[in-house]
């Protein structure tokens, strides 16, 4: 399989992140319905950041997000943005599933778990930068 890089004036790079997101107080709320709109939804969303969708799944509290990124994107801005407008258009469009678990306008946990992903392990990574050859 080709790497998918991604390239921008003087910079290619291959950066990808895998985002969990929980529902607040962890409730039961997804249903495959709303998992299937809000992969729909993250797709549209992370093209606006200039980012690709990769791989969605998630279960009745939680959701897993694997995505590609351009090194000038702020993560903590785009997690924040992912946030507002998945709950807003969630609430809006599965309103009286929701409100039955919520009574107030929530919808996320406030924390997230972020973490970055690579096509290697850092073992192998290590030995490659190990294996240079130093100028003498």
């Amino acid at each position: 399989m080709q790497p998918d890089f991604v390239s921008r004036g003087r910079s290619v790079s291959d950066l990808k992140a895998h985002l969990i997101l929980t529902t607040k107080y962890r409730k039961d709320v997804f249903t495959a319905s709303m998992l299937t709109r809000l992969n729909e939804i993250l797709e549209e969303l992370l093209i606006r950041w200039e980012c690709k969708l990769i791989e969605f799944n998630g279960e009745e509290n939680h959701v897993h997000i694997l995505f590609q990124y351009h090194p000038s994107v702020m993560l903590s801005k785009l997690v924040n943005n992912i946030k507002t407008v998945t709950s807003r258009r969630l609430r809006k469009e599965f309103a009286e599933q929701i409100n039955a678990v919520y009574w107030k306008d929530v919808f996320w946990n406030g924390s997230y778990f972020i973490a970055s992903c690579g096509g290697v392990t850092i073992s192998t990574l290590k030995k490659y930068i190990e294996n240079q050859k130093t100028p003498e």
